[in-house]
């Protein structure tokens, strides 16, 4: 692995994806300000950011981490997809904006990791936590919101390269579990890709034994470093 930064942190700690397994994930300080394509060649390498960190999986004993990535001009909408964008677009108004923490944001965010069995000891995480997670960071990033009127339902933290785009993080109002928000944002930014021109969208990690990272394989066709190689996937068979 190229040299991208000092090494702030890196403990082995319990894996946050599957039980019963350990983790190794360096947090890296980046030695100087990211350039887009500097932001290209680390989600191209399988890096991905939290807060003004990158990171990426070392783990001793297991490959289950597969950073997956949507080549956006290869990717084409089925009809139950183009209808739940539409579904989508008729009900919910779409904005652009800075990553920042509000008090509507942070009680979203805790309650989508409440409700979906994503919070340790059912604990809410506090302003500074958001902060120092999702809005100060060391990539271009953004936010992408979706709004019932003025009801904040869904977030996703966006972070942008040269031709790149990464999908962070999404959290949605479990209120609004029909509506099949996390896809819907999922598809929205890929039609965002597809509009602007942008290569690629990644979608983080890959992680077929588990159950809230899995979903990704639906997004198809998909790319997948293996190995130190992207490659390509068509159908649901690995």
């Amino acid at each position: 692995m190229k040299e991208t930064g000092i090494v702030i942190l890196d403990e082995v700690e319990n894996c946050p994806y599957l039980d019963g397994e350990s983790a190794r994930m360096p947090l890296r300080m980046p030695l100087k300000k990211l350039t887009p394509e500097g932001i290209d060649q680390l989600l191209y390498d399988g890096n991905r950011r939290t807060g003004e960190f990158i990171y990426q999986t070392q783990c001793a004993s297991c490959r289950a981490c597969e950073p997956i990535r949507i080549v956006s001009h290869e990717y084409k909408f089925s009809k139950n997809q183009r209808r739940l964008i539409n579904r989508g677009d008729r009900k919910f108004t779409q904005r652009f904006g800075p990553l920042c923490c509000d008090e509507t944001r942070l009680n979203l965010f805790n309650k989508h990791r409440k409700l979906r069995g994503l919070a340790k000891n059912d604990s809410d995480i506090d302003a500074e936590e958001y902060t120092w997670g999702f809005v100060r960071s060391c990539f271009d990033s953004f936010e992408i919101t979706y709004w019932l009127e003025d009801r904040l339902v869904c977030l996703a933290v966006c972070d942008l390269g040269k031709t790149s785009l990464s999908a962070v993080y999404t959290f949605f109002d479990t209120d609004f579990q029909a509506d099949g928000l996390g896809t819907y944002s999922i598809l929205k930014q890929i039609e965002l890709c597809q509009h602007r021109s942008i290569d690629h969208l990644y979608l983080g990690y890959y992680i077929a034994d588990s159950p809230h990272m899995n979903y990704k394989s639906r997004f198809l066709p998909n790319q997948r470093l293996i190995d130190g190689r992207w490659t390509s996937f068509h159908s649901k068979k690995k």
